[in-house]
């Protein structure tokens, strides 16, 4: 399959397929009058019991940390001061297009979703923070047409990697530019204006929604996630071409190689998982389920849902060489340390790609590996030790292979816009 696609069971509520029928026009743009009349923006008489519930449905932020909202709405609402809230639809991941096509195709969704992240704070004021234009004009629609409260604004920015980083988004809402600030104070404790502040993903607050909306099916609307899809390599007979992307809505512990299989990539032997940020993945990865935990322990991160295959014709080195470079680019050069960190480990990985590395030149690529997450200010500078930490890990007969000579997938120079990894909106 190719496109947009779920794999919830019939009758569960999702985002791609709403439980509120008759809520989507075709086309796939939502219509105010129908999403009224099919349950949307219903009042909340009793924000507290809606808090509870996302606690106890285990939502998780969709965002790329996965941290219980239930606990981020909390903190927000319980400092001193009037919260602001704001929708972070920026995506900096270059692989996953799930949060475009929801402010595209599910303004009105997000919109009640901060609907009720406000009421549950006691914020006032709201922003939809994001940096394409088809979803600016998309919200800027439903905002005309939605109930009045709360005040919601657009923010546009440019598309950075580092652009989505919550600091960063407080930083351009304020006037400044799209870049990471020390922390703490993080922004729940002082965001925009000073305000506490909750950033909160555009597929999070679209999921309150629905939790909301669906109350008897909350622990399965917590547990479902948008998946972005793609990849390289020769598709199997009869499946779509390979390369294609797709975003598709899964249940939460789907196993990689069902959805390898599903967008024609089933020939893959190794998969890219939570854009940039959860590393190569080898031996194993097909048995691998979309859950935080399970993945955390293996090694790697669900990040933002974006999944990348690689076919057995492409170069482990080759991709982590050009993702470390694209990542390297894309440092917000502020911290030293990610500057000289993130440099150092495309250097190194160059060298290796080229057949020219050092002889001490994978002792250090391991130690850098090891030494460096944790140093910088926002997630960049952790997404490139781990790519490099895994590429080690899974791939060091691939990796002692090019000792001396290049193999002739990593013969090509690497693009400079990351443009392998960055795939169209559906």
């Amino acid at each position: 399959m190719t496109g947009v696609f779920s794999l919830l069971p019939e009758g569960r509520p999702g985002l791609l397929d709403p439980l509120l029928s008759g809520a989507v026009l075709p086309g796939g743009s939502e219509d105010l009058s129908r999403y009224l009349a099919a349950g949307g923006y219903t009042p909340l008489p009793d924000p507290g019991r809606l808090l509870d519930r996302i606690a106890a449905a285990g939502l998780r932020g969709r965002g790329g940390a996965g941290f219980p909202a239930a606990v981020k709405l909390a903190a927000v609402r319980d400092t001193p001061g009037t919260p602001v809230v704001v929708a972070n639809g920026e995506e900096g991941e270059p692989g996953s297009v799930k949060d475009r096509w929801l402010l595209r195709h599910r303004p009105h969704t997000v919109l009640d979703g901060i609907r009720l992240a406000a009421a549950m704070t006691g914020a006032a004021r709201a922003c939809v923070y994001l940096a394409d234009a088809p979803a600016e004009r998309a919200v800027r629609r439903a905002l005309a047409e939605r109930p009045a409260e709360p005040r919601v604004d657009v923010v546009r920015t440019e598309h950075t990697y580092v652009a989505g980083e919550e600091s960063a988004v407080v930083r351009r809402i304020d006037g400044g530019p799209a870049l990471p600030t020390a922390k703490p104070p993080r922004p729940f404790e002082s965001g925009v204006g000073g305000a506490p502040t909750l950033v909160a993903n555009v597929e999070t607050l679209a999921r309150i929604a629905l939790v909301h909306a669906c109350p008897e099916a909350a622990d399965a609307v917590a547990g479902s996630h948008l998946v972005t899809l793609a990849g390289t390599g020769r598709a199997e007979p009869g499946k779509d071409a390979a390369g294609a992307t797709a975003l598709a809505e899964v249940p939460a512990g789907t196993h990689l190689k069902v959805l390898a299989d599903l967008c024609g990539h089933g020939g893959a032997d190794s998969v890219l998982m939570g854009g940039l940020f959860g590393g190569l993945h080898g031996a194993g990865w097909t048995d691998l389920p979309l859950d935080h935990d399970r993945l955390s322990a293996a090694g790697g991160a669900l990040g933002c849902g974006a999944l990348y295959f690689l076919h057995p014709e492409d170069c482990p080195v080759a991709v982590a060489t050009e993702a470390a470079a694209y990542l390297a680019a894309q440092s917000a050069r502020q911290c030293g340390v990610c500057v000289s960190g993130t440099g150092a480990l495309a250097t190194a990985l160059t060298a290796v790609a080229r057949g020219e590395a050092a002889d001490d030149t994978t002792g250090k690529l391991h130690r850098w590996s090891r030494e460096l997450p944790g140093r910088g200010a926002c997630g960049l500078l952790d997404a490139a030790a781990r790519i490099v930490a895994t590429l080690l890990a899974h791939f060091p007969d691939r990796v002692a292979a090019h000792r001396g000579s290049a193999c002739p997938a990593c013969a090509n120079p690497a693009p400079e816009d990351g443009h392998r990894f960055t795939v169209p909106v559906p």
